[in-house]
């Protein structure tokens, strides 16, 4: 399914990376959520993207947003992950790659990987809108996060 700004947002429930459920209704009770899926831990452009965020997180802070990584990695491959790279913010481990289907964001095949998230990124509303959708085909190429901070001044406005 492909997701559109407009549209409510799949719910789901995920292991962080403590192994802990966790539900979109349980993070978005008060904020904007930035979701972040990513095609896989320890890659290049993974870390770069996901350390850029950590490096920007004064500001999503400062728009009352939450910042949450998805990918379909282990919650074991997530939790060292995010230790190595000092994260500061949730990732979620989408293992059974059900979360990646339903927000439309998943390779058939990703360097002969089945199962892929797609680099994507949507903004949520703290009443469960999707105000901002991208889902990149190119997983070399970033998130336009400029326009997710302009949704986000909007949303705080």
């Amino acid at each position: 399914m492909k997701i559109k700004e407009g549209m409510k947002a799949p719910q789901f429930i995920l292991q962080n990376t403590e192994g802990e459920k966790v539900s979109l209704n349980q993070v978005n009770q008060d904020k904007n959520i930035v979701l972040l899926f990513f095609p896989l831990a320890f890659s290049s452009t993974c870390i770069k993207e996901l350390c850029d965020t950590r490096d920007n997180m004064k500001f999503y802070e400062a728009l009352d947003a939450e910042v949450i990584g998805i990918s379909i990695d282990s919650f074991f491959t997530l939790k060292e992950f995010k230790e190595s790279q000092n994260l500061n913010f949730t990732l979620l481990s989408d293992f059974n790659k059900e979360v990646s289907k339903d927000y439309g964001c998943l390779y058939d095949d990703f360097y002969g990987m089945v199962g892929v998230s797609k680099r994507s990124a949507f903004v949520i509303d703290r009443e469960g809108v999707i105000q901002y959708s991208e889902v990149l085909d190119d997983a070399s190429k970033l998130p336009d996060f400029a326009a997710i901070q302009d949704i986000l001044e909007e949303l705080n406005n």
